[in-house]
């Protein structure tokens, strides 16, 4: 997380509103009391009389009297009155994928090749891989052409979309000590498109026996039957609101965080689901820019103090990270009544994960650190965040349990875990005149002392955990801070273990990691050390936002160059920018093609944005209205290609993105 700073000073209240309808005014004749001074006229003594009348009208014990005519200036600054600040963001962005499965001639959802890194559109023809490597035949969409009914093959390589979602931060400022903060989504990340009144679910099938349907788990979902005035998509005239297991997974309104902030004489207390970034957001990362889709969200319980003289803060937190199977009292097993009320409980305090974390971090006040950075001195700011993770039992992981439907009269769906991890993580950051350099540096040392509940292998137990990644920024600005030169490099370390042939290859979408007989030979052979970054840790458009979701197991070169062609003091800016980035494998044994080059890919884009309001005040961040167009192209090289000879002129082939980002920030 971030140098816990003190909470924000609410805005000042309101003044006390005006005479009520009716009153009369100052200068009425009305207002005029006998030996009253006309008014106009400058009568110190009178003042005087005013005064002394206006404490004697004060109500009895302090209460405040009645009507907003009646309150008294004392009293609106001696009583908080809660002040509701909303802040956030609306978006809507659109996306064109082009060839993202880079070639490839099918994927292992369709039981083919095991080695896929992205599915292909469902609504394209291929060439099918058998497991010897030469063509095992073809997947034909016959649906397309003029034919009635058609039989022409489907060719198409791409995929496009378009979402929306609105972004509301509430924040309810009781005083300068207390307030409440939260997140809520609004049509979150919802397709354009996705909820016509030509589609409706309903729960399918029962995963239990029993006399009654209203006590058996649904097993997934299936038609709800039709709309007479819309039975296919093609006659939909309308969008509904998003419901869960009715037209959509999510439901149109979504909390995401809630969380309290109390400022005591000592420090602070926060309480809650809240948000947790630390330095560069290579492993806890909020998440809260306007084109983010992942957070770090945490129920946590915290602390924070510290010297705000020699801006040194520090502080410790307990986390929540996951609770055991919860029930209302008296019940065996999760209640399916609780949605009417009552209050649930762990049933099982040794499943819990549990975390606890401290940190220490300088961070210098931004008013002496743009006065240093004027006078040409360096400013260093950094800090150490340690968190320890364990659990002692878990559910079964082959149990087909969830954790809110343990059966408690069965002990074969909890197991052993034994599992603990400590994680430190180190930041810094150095600042010169308009140099910036921003280093984090992580490291995951720990244990899995049993997984019995792996099906795919026999773990030799315990497995070690000796994970480790680094990612810095080095950013230099010029010509009125209009141009911004960068270069980042990232390292996530792999699995040398977790060797993959063509016959086991990797899973998709994720597609350096072990799949079928690596997971036995990455756990028996060698620790888990795939560094993971958080996937909001965006570097590109192509490989690793969207075909990897993450950089995991590879390190990457990036430079880059942004420019602002147009910018006004208003806040208004129009400008463009180009990146490329170089990517290879930290362990060549963990790709499709068995060698370390990954690919290199090319990102440009032009924007264009329109402060309005207090958002002007930082030139920094974005605000206002806001529009983007980007393109990318990414080259695939040796390490994503199939491994030994390429079967049947296999060979790969570039992907393309287009995207279009349209946002209001306030």
């Amino acid at each position: 997380m971030a140098a816990p700073t003190p909470a924000s000073s609410p805005a000042a209240p309101a003044p006390a509103a005006g005479p009520a309808a009716g009153t009369a005014s100052p200068s009425s004749p009305s207002s005029l009391a006998p030996g009253r001074a006309p008014t106009g006229v400058i009568s110190p003594a009178r003042d005087q009389q005013d005064l002394a009348a206006q404490g004697a009208q004060r109500p009895d014990a302090g209460e405040l009297a009645g009507g907003a005519q009646q309150t008294f200036s004392d009293d609106w600054w001696g009583r908080a009155r809660p002040i509701i600040e909303f802040h956030g963001f609306f978006r809507t962005r659109a996306e064109l994928f082009q060839n993202f499965a880079l070639g490839r001639h099918s994927s292992s959802f369709q039981g083919n090749d095991p080695q896929y890194l992205w599915p292909q559109p469902l609504d394209n023809s291929y060439t099918i891989i058998s497991p010897g490597g030469g063509s095992g035949g073809s997947r034909s969409v016959n649906v397309c052409g003029n034919a009635s009914p058609p039989t022409a093959s489907c060719y198409d390589k791409s995929e496009s979309s378009a979402n929306m979602r609105l972004r509301l931060d509430p924040e309810i400022d009781i005083s300068d000590n207390l307030r409440i903060v939260t997140e809520v989504d609004l049509l979150d990340n919802v397709v354009l498109g996705s909820t016509p009144n030509s589609y409706a679910t309903q729960p399918a099938g029962s995963s239990t026996t029993g006399t009654s349907n209203a006590l058996k788990t649904p097993t997934g979902y299936q038609s709800a039957g039709y709309n007479a005035y819309a039975p296919v998509g093609f006659f939909a005239t309308t969008q509904g609101p998003p419901t869960a297991g009715v037209n959509s997974p999510t439901n149109s309104i979504d909390v995401q965080r809630v969380w309290g902030e109390y400022m005591t004489p000592v420090g602070q207390i926060r309480f809650g689901r809240m948000p947790s970034q630390w330095g560069l957001g290579m492993v806890d990362n909020a998440g809260d820019g306007i084109d983010s889709d992942y957070q770090t969200t945490v129920d946590r319980i915290m602390f924070v103090t510290g010297i705000k003289s020699m801006d040194v803060f520090f502080g410790g937190a307990w986390d929540f990270i996951s609770t055991g199977p919860t029930a209302l009292p008296g019940a065996s097993t999760s209640a399916l009544w609780d949605v009417y009320g009552g209050q649930p409980y762990n049933t099982c305090n040794r499943c819990n994960v549990g975390e606890w974390a401290a940190w220490v971090a300088h961070r210098t006040n931004p008013d002496l650190q743009r006065l240093s950075l004027t006078r040409g001195d360096v400013v260093i700011n950094g800090g150490l965040y340690a968190k320890f993770r364990r659990q002692d039992i878990d559910v079964a992981s082959g149990s087909g349990e969830i954790p809110q439907t343990v059966d408690a009269t069965n002990p074969n769906d909890l197991e052993a875990r034994k599992a603990w991890a400590f994680t430190p993580d180190l930041w810094v950051q150095m600042l010169w005149r308009k140099l910036r350099f921003e280093a984090e540096a992580a490291m995951i040392w720990g244990e899995i002392g049993s997984l019995p509940g792996l099906e795919e292998a026999t773990v030799a137990n315990p497995v070690d955990i000796r994970e480790f990644g680094v990612v810095t920024q080095t950013e230099y600005r010029a010509i009125d801070d209009k141009l911004d030169l960068q270069f980042g490099f990232g390292y996530a370390s792999g699995d040398p273990w977790a060797y993959n042939s063509a016959g086991s290859g990797v899973q998709g979408q994720g597609a350096l990691q072990p799949n079928g007989a690596g997971v036995q030979d990455e756990f028996n052979n060698g620790p888990m050390s795939t560094f993971r970054f958080h996937p909001d840790y965006r570097i590109d458009l192509i490989f690793f936002r969207n075909i990897l979701t993450r950089v995991e197991g590879a390190y990457y070169f990036r430079p880059s160059v942004d420019y602002d062609f147009i910018r006004h003091s208003d806040g208004e800016k129009v400008g463009g920018g180009l990146a490329a980035i170089y990517s290879r494998a930290s362990e060549f044994v963990q790709t499709p093609g068995h060698q370390s080059d990954l690919g290199i890919e090319f990102d440009g884009q032009l924007y264009y944005q329109s402060k309005d309001g207090s958002l002007n005040d930082d030139p920094s961040k974005i605000g206002g209205f806001y529009a983007m167009l980007q393109y990318g192209v990414f080259f695939p090289f040796g390490g994503l290609a199939y491994l030994g000879s390429q079967p049947f002129n296999a060979s790969l082939s570039a992907a393309q993105i287009a995207r279009l980002f349209l946002g209001i920030v306030f």
